[in-house]
C-alpha cells in the first residue's frame, strides 16, 4: 500500500517536471519535428503508466491537474485557465456578463441585496435594496454557510434563461416569489465620478476592461460640462487589465507624438505614442496610486509621470511590468502567457524582481509593510542603478513599481484593538445594512449624498448606535479606544449607509472627505503643483 500511495504522489510530479523540460524546446520540436530526449522520456512515462501502473488512471486528468503548476513556473503572471473557468475569468475584462443585475452581501448566512442595477432584470420585476434571497429555483439558500462564488454561480447564467427567487421583505410576512429572465449586465470600471470642488473632478477607476476608456471619457466630459478643469484620477487598488484602455486614457492628456509605452518581446519591440487628439491636454492632473495599483495602472501613471504631465500621489505601486497574451487552446481552455515586458517613456521597466517558479512573489507587499514603507518614504528601497530621467529632468527609478512624486503615509492614528475587532467581524457593513433596513422608508426619497448626510442623525447618536450594535455582536464597548477610533469609525459607517441608500458612488463622495490622499491632492492642485510641466524639487 505504501508503494501504491507513493506512486500516486510522484507520478504527477514526474510528469510535470518532464513537461516543463519539454516546453523549453517545444518551439524547436514544432518547427523542425526534432524529437528531443525530454519528449522521448515523456512518451516513455506515458506508456509505463498505461501498461504497468497498478490502477487504471486517466493520463488526461493527471495532465490537466499539472498544467497550472507548469505554467506557473515561468513567471508570477503567466497562468493556465481551465475551460470551465474561462468564461468567468473573461467577464471582468470583457465588460459584461449575463445575470440578474444586483449587488449583494452575505449577512449572517443570508444573501442581502445591497443595490439593484437600474434598468436591469431585477429592477424590471420589482426587486428592492434590502430584500433577502432565501431560495433560488426552490433551493434553500438562507441560514446556511454560502460563499460569494456559490451565489454568483447560482445567479449568473446564459442570457434569456429564467430563474425563480424566493424573497423575504420587511413589508411582507409571506415569502415573495419573483421570476427573472437573465440579461446582459455591464461590469462598470468607474466606481465614482463627481465634482469634489467646483473646479476639481474626481474619477475612481477600479479596473481596465474593454469598456473602461468609453466610461472614462464620458466621465471626463460630464465633469467638464459641470465646471471641472482639473482632475483627480484614483487608481488605488486597481490591479490593471487591458493595456489598450490605459493607453487610450493617457492619450487624452498628452500632446502629439509622446510615447505612452514601449513593449519588448523576445523577437521585436513596439512603441505606442499619442495622436494629439486628446481633449484634455491642458487640464491639470493628479493620479493616485498605492501598492495595489498594478500593470495597466502603472502604464498610465508611468506615462503621465515620465512626461511631467501630472502629479503622482500616494505610495509605491505594485511593480508589474509583464504583458500577457491570452491564447485559446483546442479544448477551449486558455493560457495567459507573458509575451513581453513593457517600459515607460523614460525607459523604465517597473517589474519587481522575481525568480523562476517563485512562490513568495506576492509576499513582497507584506515585506514592504514590515520594514515600514507604508508609513515612511525613507524606508522605500530604490535601486539607484536603475535611475532614469523624466522629460524635464526629474529622476525616477525602475525595477520596483512607480514611485509617487509625493508620498502619503498609510494613516494608523485611529487604529486600536477595538477598531480591529469590529472591522474583522465585518460590523461596519452589517451595521450599515441594518440601519438602512430599519430606516428605508425614512430616507428612500433622498436624491443625493448631500441631502442624505443632512438628514442622518448626528455623529454622537450614530456612534452610540454602532457601539450598541457591536455589543450585541459580542464586541464589548471600550470607550477609551472607541474615542481614539472615532475618526475612522464614523466615516466608514456613514459612507456605507450612503452606498446602501444612494449607490456605490456615494461611498466615495462621503469617504473622500476624510481621505488624506484626497486632501493632499486638493492641496497640491490649489497651490499650482499639478500644472504642466511638474516642477517639484529635482533630487
Amino acid at each position: 500500500m505504501a508503494n501504491k500511495n507513493n506512486s500516486k504522489i510522484f507520478i504527477p510530479l514526474i510528469i510535470s517536471i518532464s513537461l516543463v523540460l519539454g516546453m523549453v524546446i517545444g518551439r524547436i520540436f514544432t518547427e523542425t519535428s526534432f524529437y528531443s530526449p525530454s519528449n522521448k522520456k515523456l512518451a516513455q512515462i506515458f506508456r509505463l503508466i498505461e501498461d504497468k501502473y497498478v490502477d487504471t488512471v486517466s493520463i488526461d486528468t493527471i495532465l490537466e491537474k499539472s498544467f497550472s503548476n507548469i505554467v506557473a513556473q515561468l513567471d508570477p503572471h503567466s497562468t493556465y485557465i481551465p475551460a470551465e473557468d474561462l468564461a468567468a475569468t473573461n467577464e471582468e475584462l470583457e465588460g459584461s456578463f449575463s445575470g440578474i443585475g444586483i449587488s449583494f452581501s452575505i449577512m449572517n448566512d443570508t444573501i442581502a441585496i445591497i443595490e439593484v442595477i437600474p434598468t436591469g432584470p431585477s429592477e424590471k420585476v420589482g426587486l428592492m435594496a434590502g430584500d433577502r434571497i432565501v431560495s433560488v429555483n426552490n433551493e434553500n439558500v438562507a441560514g446556511i454557510s454560502i460563499t460569494n462564488e456559490k451565489v454568483m454561480k447560482l445567479l449568473r447564467g446564459k442570457k434569456g434563461t429564467k430563474l425563480t427567487l424566493g424573497i423575504k421583505r420587511n413589508s411582507s410576512a409571506a415569502t415573495l416569489s419573483f421570476d427573472i429572465v437573465r440579461g446582459d449586465i455591464p461590469v462598470h470600471s468607474i466606481d465614482a465620478s463627481y465634482l469634489i470642488t467646483p473646479e476639481i473632478g474626481y474619477i475612481k477607476v477600479n479596473k481596465f476592461s474593454r469598456n473602461t476608456y468609453n466610461e472614462f471619457l464620458t466621465s471626463l466630459n460630464n465633469l467638464k460640462n459641470e465646471g471641472a478643469s482639473k482632475y483627480i484620477i484614483d487608481l488605488r487598488g486597481n490591479g490593471g487589465g487591458i493595456m489598450e484602455s490605459a493607453i487610450l486614457m493617457a492619450n487624452e492628456f498628452l500632446p502629439e507624438r509622446h510615447v505612452i509605452v514601449n513593449t519588448r518581446s523576445r523577437y521585436d519591440s513596439q512603441s505606442t505614442g499619442s495622436d494629439g487628439n486628446g481633449s484634455f491636454q491642458n487640464a491639470e492632473l493628479v493620479v493616485l496610486i498605492d501598492e495595489f495599483s498594478a500593470s495597466a495602472s502603472e502604464i498610465f501613471a508611468g506615462a503621465i509621470q515620465d512626461h511631467d504631465r501630472g502629479l503622482i500621489i500616494g505610495r509605491r505601486s505594485f511593480g508589474k511590468g509583464l504583458v500577457q497574451q491570452q491564447i485559446l487552446l483546442s479544448d477551449s481552455s486558455a493560457v495567459r502567457l507573458t509575451v513581453a515586458r513593457y517600459y515607460t517613456p523614460s525607459g523604465r521597466c517597473i517589474q519587481k524582481d522575481y525568480k523562476l517558479g517563485d512562490k513568495n512573489y506576492n509576499n513582497e507587499l507584506i515585506e514592504r509593510f514590515n520594514h515600514g514603507e507604508a508609513y515612511n518614504a525613507d524606508s522605500i528601497k530604490l535601486d539607484k542603478n536603475l535611475e532614469f530621467t523624466t522629460a524635464h529632468g526629474r529622476k525616477v527609478y525602475g525595477g520596483g513599481g512607480i514611485m509617487p512624486d509625493i508620498f502619503v503615509a498609510n494613516d494608523t492614528s485611529g487604529i486600536t484593538k477595538y477598531y480591529y475587532s469590529v472591522i474583522n467581524a465585518g460590523l461596519f457593513q452589517k451595521f450599515a445594512f441594518n440601519f438602512c433596513d430599519k430606516n428605508r422608508n425614512r430616507y428612500n426619497d433622498c436624491k443625493s449624498t448631500k441631502e442624505l448626510l443632512k438628514r442622518l442623525p448626528n455623529d454622537d447618536y450614530l456612534l452610540s448606535e454602532f457601539v450598541d450594535f457591536a455589543k450585541k455582536n459580542k464586541v464589548p464597548a471600550q470607550w477609551y479606544y472607541i474615542s481614539i477610533s472615532r475618526p475612522l469609525i464614523l466615516p466608514a459607517i456613514k459612507a456605507l449607509i450612503a452606498r446602501d441608500f444612494i449607490g456605490s458612488h456615494a461611498y466615495y463622495e462621503v469617504y473622500n472627505n476624510y481621505d488624506n490622499n484626497i486632501k493632499k491632492a486638493i492641496e497640491q492642485i490649489n497651490k499650482g503643483a499639478s500644472k504642466f510641466p511638474i516642477q517639484l524639487d529635482k533630487k
